[in-house]
Formats: C-alpha cells, sequence, structure tokens
C-alpha cells in the first residue's frame, strides 16, 4: 500500500479525533468559539495527526495507480455530492435538527438555549419543539454534541451555505478511510474497487449531503481499524524483546545498557501510539452517536483479549502488548461520549432507555467478563492447554454457521412479522407516521408494522445480491481461516461488521421510510459488507489463478471449480473475469442510486428562512400559533433569526391555541417592551389577531417515503408562513 493511501485514510479520523477531545470540554465551558477551537481543536488535531502519521506502512511508491484511482473516486463524490446536496434547515427530521444544533453553537458556542423573555412564566408558553427538549428552564438539543461540533466549522467558514457543504466534504473524507481499509484488509488493488461500490450506494449518497451522524461515526470507527492495523504492522516490523535484548553477551553484564530509556521504550513497543489513537477514536464514536457504544464493544473484547495474550507465558504473538494503549484510548473517548451524554443529551439518553439500558447492561457484562478473562489468562492457559483437545471441527461448523444465519435472514420475511404496539406518545406518533406513509405507497393501513423482516432486503437494494453473496462467503472463508489461527489482522474488522450487521438487521430501531431508514446501513454495514465482497473477490480470482497454475502444469482441473478450465487457455481470460466480477459488484447499487442520485432535496430552505428571518423585525419576539409551524420552526427562528420564539399551548385534539391565550401573551411581550408577532401556516389561522402576510413560500422536493421498495425518486413538498403583529 502506497504511503498517500496510508495517510489520507487515517488523517480523517485523527483530525475529527482531535476536534472532538478539544471540543467537548470547551463546549461544557461554554467557549465553543472560532479561535478557542483553532487554537485547541486545530492543534489537538494536527498533533494526533503528526503522532500517527509516523513512520507510515507500506511502499512509497508501490500501486502509484491504486492510490490515484481511489483519490479521482473520492474527488469525484464529493463534487457530485457538494453540487447536488440538500438544504435541510426546517426541523421536520433529524438532518434539520443536528443543522441547528450547529447553527447555535456556531454562534454562540454553550448550551443551554435560553428561552427568551416573554414577560413572565405562563402556562400557555412553550418553549420545546421537535428535536428539542425544555430542560431545567434551559433548550437542550436532541441529539450527541459530536456532529454539531463537526458541522460549526462549515458555518464559522460560510455561514449557512459553508454548514450545508460540510456533509459531502465528509463523504470523500469516507471515501478515503474505507478505501484505506480495503487496501490494508485486501490489498491495494481492491481499494478503488472498494471506493467505487461504497462511493455509489444510495445510503452513502444519501448521508453524504446532509447533516446526519453517521458518516461521522463511519469515518472514527473505519479510521480506529486503519490505526490499529498500522500499530500490528509496526509492531510486527519491530524485534521482539527476546530479540533487541538477548541478555549478557560475553564478558557483559547486562544487554543494552546504553540505551535512552525512552528510545528502548519507543523500540520495545513501536505500536503503542497508534493503537492507544485507534482505541480513542473508536471511542470517540459514543460523542457522535450513542449507538456507537454498540459498534465499539467487540474493540472492547480484543482489548482484553490482547491483554490476556500478553499475559500468557511462552505466547508469540506480538499482537499482545497492543491491548494495553487499545483500552487506554477506548476508555478516554467513552469518556468523552459518556460525559456528553450525561450532561448534554440526557433527556436523548432517557428517550432511548427501552433500548439504551438492555445494551448497558451487556456492556456491563461484558467488561465483568473481559477483566476476569485478561486477569485470569495465564491460569486458564496453563490448565487448558494439554486438558483441552483442539476441536477440528470448529472452522467448518463456524464457516457453515455464518452461511446458516444469512439464511435465517433470508427465510424471516416468511416466518416473522415485526410489529410494534404503540404505548408511549412517541410510538404513537410512530404509528401515525407509519399509516400515513403506507397509505402514500398504497399499502393496507397498519400502523403496528415495522418492516424489519424485510432488512436483508434493504441490503439487496442498495449493494446488491452480488455483494451481499461474496461478502457472506468471505466471512465463512475468514472464520475458518481464524479458527484455524491465521488471518488474524482480520479478527478485530470481523467482529465489528458481524456483529453490527447482524444486531442492525435484527433491530433496525428505526422508523421505516426510505431512504431515511438506509442510514442505519451507513457506519458500519455497507462498508462492511464492501470490504468483505471486495476480499471475497480476490480471494475467488486468487483461486482461479491457481486453477490456471494447475491446468498449465498439466494437472487434473476437476471437481467443484472445473468449470474455471475455460480459462485456462489465454491468460487474459482470468483478468476478464476479475473485471467482470468488480462489474457485477457495481452495477446493481449503482442502478439503485439512479432514481435519486441527481435529484437535490429541499433546495431552497435556506433562502426561505433567509427571507423569512428578513421579513421579522428586529425587535420581535416571536409566538408561534399552530402547531406544524411550531414543531418546524420553534428552534430555526431561534437560531438562524437571533430571536426568542415561543409555542402556544393549544387544546388537545386542536391545531391552534385559544385566542384569549394568545392576546394575553402578546400583551405580555409588549410590556417588555418588543414587538409580539405571530406566525401560522394559514392566513385564516391569524385572522382573529390582524392582517396577515405571507412571509415564506417554499417549493422544493423532499426525500420518498418508501416501505416495500427500494427508493426510486422524490417526493414535492410546500410550506407557507404567514406573519402578523396582533392589534390592540
Amino acid at each position: 500500500m502506497g504511503r498517500v493511501l496510508a495517510a489520507v485514510s487515517v488523517v480523517p479520523a485523527l483530525a475529527l479525533s482531535g476536534w472532538l477531545l478539544a471540543g467537548l470540554p470547551l463546549l461544557l465551558l461554554g467557549w465553543f468559539r472560532p479561535l478557542p477551537m483553532t487554537l485547541l481543536g486545530g492543534g489537538a488535531a494536527v498533533l494526533l495527526c503528526a503522532y500517527g502519521l509516523r513512520r507510515l506502512p507500506g511502499a512509497a511508491v508501490t500501486q502509484r495507480w491504486a492510490t490515484a484511482a481511489v483519490l479521482a473516486v473520492a474527488l469525484g463524490s464529493g463534487v457530485l455530492n457538494g453540487l447536488l446536496h440538500g438544504e435541510q434547515l426546517i426541523v421536520r427530521r433529524d438532518p434539520a435538527t443536528y443543522a441547528q444544533y450547529a447553527v447555535w453553537l456556531a454562534r454562540h458556542g454553550s448550551l443551554p438555549i435560553p428561552v427568551g423573555d416573554f414577560g413572565g412564566a405562563d402556562p400557555a408558553l412553550r418553549f420545546d419543539s421537535m428535536g428539542f427538549y425544555l430542560v431545567d428552564g434551559g433548550i437542550v438539543p436532541q441529539f450527541m454534541a459530536g456532529p454539531p461540533m463537526i458541522h460549526a466549522i462549515g458555518h464559522w467558514l460560510g455561514g449557512v451555505p459553508g454548514l450545508l457543504l460540510v456533509p459531502p466534504v465528509l463523504g470523500v473524507l469516507a471515501v478515503l478511510t474505507v478505501a484505506g481499509t480495503a487496501a490494508r484488509l485486501a490489498g491495494p488493488r481492491s481499494a478503488p474497487l472498494a471506493a467505487l461500490i461504497f462511493a455509489v450506494s444510495l445510503p452513502v449518497l444519501y448521508a453524504s449531503r446532509t447533516t446526519f451522524s453517521e458518516i461521522p461515526s463511519l469515518i472514527l470507527l473505519f479510521g480506529g481499524m486503519n490505526l490499529l492495523l498500522d500499530a500490528r504492522t509496526r509492531l510486527r516490523a519491530t524485534p521482539s524483546r527476546s530479540e533487541q535484548d538477548p541478555g549478557p553477551g560475553p564478558g557483559t553484564e547486562s544487554g543494552p545498557v546504553d540505551q535512552e530509556p525512552a528510545t528502548l521504550a519507543k523500540r520495545l513497543n513501536p505500536g503503542f501510539v497508534p493503537a492507544a489513537l485507534a482505541g480513542l477514536s473508536f471511542g470517540l464514536a459514543l460523542l457522535v452517536r450513542i449507538d456507537g457504544l454498540r459498534d465499539v464493544l467487540p474493540v472492547l473484547i480484543l482489548a482484553g483479549v490482547l491483554i490476556a495474550l500478553a499475559r500468557i507465558t511462552g505466547n508469540r504473538r506480538a499482537e499482545g502488548r497492543l491491548g494495553v494503549p487499545l483500552l487506554v484510548g477506548l476508555a478516554v473517548g467513552a469518556t468523552w461520549g459518556f460525559t456528553d451524554g450525561y450532561v448534554l443529551a440526557r433527556p436523548y439518553l432517557a428517550y432511548l432507555s427501552g433500548s439504551l439500558t438492555p445494551l448497558l447492561a451487556i456492556c456491563v457484562v461484558v467488561v465483568v467478563l473481559t477483566a476476569a478473562g485478561a486477569a485470569l489468562a495465564p491460569w486458564l492457559a496453563s490448565r487448558t492447554r494439554s486438558s483441552v483437545p483442539r476441536a477440528r471441527w470448529l472452522p467448518k461448523a463456524a464457516a457453515a454457521f455464518v452461511v446458516l444465519v444469512m439464511a435465517g435472514f433470508a427465510v424471516r420475511p416468511w416466518v416473522q412479522t415485526v410489529r410494534r404496539v404503540a404505548v408511549t406518545p412517541e410510538d404513537r406518533l410512530t404509528s401515525e407516521f407509519v399509516e400515513k406513509t403506507q397509505i402514500a405507497n398504497g399499502l393496507t393501513p397498519d400502523g403496528t408494522r415495522l418492516y424489519y423482516e424485510h432488512s436483508l432486503n434493504w441490503l439487496f437494494w442498495y449493494v446488491g445480491v452480488p455483494v451481499v453473496v461474496l461478502a457472506t462467503v468471505a466471512v465463512a472463508v475468514l472464520a475458518h481461516r481464524l479458527l484455524r489461527g491465521r488471518e488474524f489482522a482480520w479478527l478485530l474488522p470481523l467482529a465489528v461488521i458481524g456483529w453490527t450487521t447482524v444486531t442492525t438487521l435484527w433491530r433496525p430501531a428505526i422508523t421505516p421510510d426510505h431512504p431515511f431508514a438506509s442510514r442505519r446501513l451507513v457506519p458500519v454495514v455497507i462498508p462492511g459488507l464492501v470490504l468483505l465482497a471486495v476480499w471475497g473477490l480476490r480471494w475467488l480470482s486468487g483461486r482461479l489463478r491457481e486453477r490456471l497454475a494447475a491446468r498449465a502444469a498439466g494437472e487434473e482441473s476437476a471437481g467443484p471449480f472445473g468449470w474455471l478450465a475455460w480459462f485456462a487457455g489465454r491468460p487474459w481470460r482470468s483478468r476478464a473475469a476479475a473485471g467482470a466480477g468488480a462489474l457485477l459488484l457495481v452495477v446493481p447499487p449503482a442502478i439503485t442510486s439512479i432514481g435519486t442520485a441527481f435529484t437535490p432535496v429541499n433546495r431552497g430552505e435556506a433562502a426561505a428562512v433567509a427571507g423569512l428571518c428578513g421579513a421579522l423585525p428586529k425587535d420581535a419576539s416571536v409566538l408561534i400559533v399552530e402547531r406544524v409551524t411550531g414543531d418546524r420552526l420553534t428552534q430555526v427562528v431561534r437560531g438562524e433569526c437571533g430571536l426568542p420564539t415561543a409555542r402556544v399551548v393549544y387544546p388537545k385534539g386542536a391545531d391552534v391555541p385559544r385566542p384569549a391565550d394568545v392576546l394575553r401573551l402578546a400583551g405580555a411581550v409588549r410590556r417588555t417592551g418588543r414587538v409580539p408577532v405571530l406566525l401560522a401556516a394559514e392566513p385564516e389561522q391569524l385572522m382573529p389577531y390582524g392582517p396577515a402576510s405571507r412571509v415564506m413560500s417554499l417549493h422544493t422536493r423532499q426525500d420518498e417515503r418508501s416501505l416495500a421498495d427500494a427508493p426510486n425518486g422524490t417526493w414535492s413538498l410546500s410550506i407557507d408562513v404567514w406573519m402578523t403583529v396582533p392589534t390592540g
């Protein structure tokens, strides 16, 4: 692998790690401002990159064409996504919540968000809105702070237009990161193919065009894998302890006493720094997505396994020395994530408690078992070496188990229909949304359906049957090899990809309309399957070459691979077969993406919001007197227009509040010396208070909401907002 590709595939994770490492403490202190973040966040990013890029593995000039091809794919995807980026600013779904979170951080640098002065407390005032909670007199955004801290960079550089261009830039970095992982595990020649399959997949295009959290999470997770693989490479390229310090020689009393202690320590464990940085990158994934806790569980287990290996006398695996730094880095990053969750995102975690509490319980069990296993490793090893016979059947059983798991997901739609009976208010909203979406899709209304039984079909849509099949074959082969003591480098990637893929397919835990639901596949599942598929293609190509060589030598080529004998006549036929295989992997996801790849969504929202802000008086306090407008625009007006904003409580079953409440609140605002302004969706809703004027008329396209088929288009979206200054 070339050094350029090795560098550009770890720099994104290192830079984001440094930025987030400095960003959270500054945010907690209320100092998340351009100057402190440039000095501390930028400095930390540069420092981590400097340490992480020391002594990169790989030859400097090897496979230049592969590096050039990867860079071309990454830049091409960035240009395409930049030209067709979305503008989700009006809060209807998660991307706009992230965007408004980032706008507030970029402009104010602190949390919670103040509610503003409306003339005193009143039971008819409501300050929360979609994606924003009212907690202890302040407003707290719904999600983890990591993505908004990253997106805020764009706002500092170019305002709202700059913020909207951050996702395409992150998409470029994600392509480079995944290509680097492919180069390390499947060879440099596989990197361009992996980059291309990944870049054309619809969920990746979707998440690279708007302010989601999945792309930053992917960069940290696969960047962490790259750093750990580099640490292993550096460690294995360095002589072992016994080779470095052979003990007293003839005529001497000790080993290398003339060496500086720091130099000796560095030589003894050259993988310490990259392993620690890998752990940090993995741990900080929690600061980006709380779901990252599930994704990094295998990292915790691996760290324990490596520590256990280092404690076992006679163990010849050098990787054992990576366990402690990996665990330390993971603990630091996870501490940042848990701190953010406890201090800033507690209402969000409470909302997720139904799934988060069992996950935390699993984590506690894993921590206890991992610690016990590492502590008892020498004793267990001494007891089991001679008493436990080697299970020769286990590798084949593991390979068969992989195939059975995928077969189980394939037959799942025929044996299970996943449902959820609405209990909480949030569940009821989801049920109503599903029913409306079913009607729009021409399906039978049934709000209890979640469609999770079709999750494997989602993979068929977005990466294609060939990728899924080839990835399954690759997992089976790699599992077989790992249990025979080979392919140790694949242990962590296979564990993370396998664990996350199975748990995600079993329970995606997301509203099941597409392309929105496809984001669940972006951080690990899609890049993992692509990585495995290109490795599987390389493995099949290798088997093909072996058969051709056997044919050329006059050996028997019958058997299960006898059909390959046709290629033995000409060497170019094996290359043609590999090219055809690559085409087979690229074309299906590209076909699925064509329906939406060239249609930007939510265009015009930035201009519409700017027009709304320009129409509001500078000394206004805004009262939103209609339900949907309040959901969508409360934080938009508060954050982008910089005006105190509240909703007026409406009776149950109604969309507008009582006129008496509105007039009372308007009078209270006047007594503060500010101008009361009312917003609603229709002029009739403002007629009791004064003449209305339209301040927003948006007609654009939005994402399709498909439940049973791959999305292949967009839907129309219209938003009108009317304003009045109440008289009297």
